[in-house]
């Protein structure tokens, strides 16, 4: 009896060293995972900036960068009538009625920031039509880029931005989810008409996201 006690007894040191290692080894590898997630967390692609939340240093410089000439501005088109029990404009691939007073609101938003030197296209689809139309009683024609983008919405922007000249483009929230692949920023939902703005203050070989505004939000931008 005496041996089989001795025996345990000379055990126990060999089974708390064991004990002891794979506890060591738990806790470093839960210290390793929690460094990885922080610096997962850290880097990490920052979201897009809504520039009516306290954002006075954006939108000074996307006053700035307007006035030169080196904004590019996507627009999604007001409400679609087929998504929407509100009562149609005309067309039911087209806007609804008060669609187009945010449009109207917003072409005087665009109106306030100055539209002397800038180039207006919009998607041919018929909601964006009669988006920009009553925007600033302007469409264009063949611009399928805006419409059919996956994977060349920038390419294409960029190619129609004419240094000295801000551009603005009537386009779909599908539109504006592929810039936000391009671009690598975490994906945001946006509303009926409003707007991002990309500077291109450092040249037109690459765009810089500022952010957007919602269509009721303008009042940020003339507030600062």
């Amino acid at each position: 009896m005496r041996s089989r006690i001795e025996s345990v007894g000379a055990s126990l040191p060999h089974g708390l060293t064991e004990i002891r290692r794979y506890k060591n080894t738990v806790i470093a590898l839960l210290l390793g995972l929690c460094v990885l997630l922080s610096a997962v967390y850290l880097l990490r692609p920052a979201p897009v900036p809504d520039l009516a939340q306290d954002n006075a240093s954006d939108l000074t410089r996307l006053k700035a960068d307007w006035a030169a000439g080196e904004m590019i501005v996507l627009v999604r088109h007001v409400e679609r009538c087929d998504h929407s029990r509100a009562t149609c404009l005309n067309a039911p691939d087209g806007i609804t009625d008060r669609g187009r007073g945010v449009a109207v609101g917003l072409g005087a938003q665009f109106e306030r920031l100055g539209l002397s030197r800038t180039d207006l296209y919009n998607s041919p689809v018929t909601r964006a039509v009669q988006t920009s139309s009553y925007m600033f009683n302007s469409v264009t024609s063949g611009q399928d880029w805006l419409f059919n983008c996956k994977g060349t919405l920038l390419r294409d922007a960029l190619a129609h931005k004419v240094a000295g000249r801000n551009l603005v483009l009537v386009t779909h929230s599908e539109c504006m989810a592929e810039l936000e692949k391009e671009l690598n920023v975490p994906g945001a939902s946006f509303g009926y008409g409003t707007a991002l703005f990309l500077s291109t203050a450092k040249g037109n070989a690459k765009a810089h996201l500022l952010g957007f505004l919602d269509a009721t939000d303008w009042r940020s931008m003339f507030s600062q």
